[in-house]
């Protein structure tokens, strides 16, 4: 039985495209809620809410670890396709003199 790894880079091209936006699309929405957390653990560290600005911050880093969780299921790179040789055994290259 194969793994999610050697099945995923076996895939068609259009199936591995398709999943790898949209995971580059939860993670954009992943960092566009910790920038919000930012936002809002610095105003609250400003008006002395400690408690809040430490929730945020954990909650941040929940999301950034998973975030970083998620990365693993991104596609591998597609190997490129190798150019066959041109060179033939039979037919002798011409010398310029």
């Amino acid at each position: 039985m194969s793994d999610f790894r050697s099945s995923q880079n076996e895939a068609h091209p259009n199936k591995s495209n398709t999943l790898m936006t949209g995971i580059i699309l939860i993670l954009i929405l992943v960092i566009s809620i910790q920038v919000w957390f930012l936002y809002s653990a610095l105003n609250n560290a400003l008006d002395d809410n400690f408690d809040i600005a430490v929730a945020t911050f954990l909650g941040s880093l929940v999301l950034a670890l998973v975030s970083f969780w998620i990365l693993r299921y991104l596609p591998d790179p597609r190997q490129p396709k190798v150019k066959k040789s041109t060179y033939n055994a039979y037919r002798p290259t011409q010398k310029s003199s």
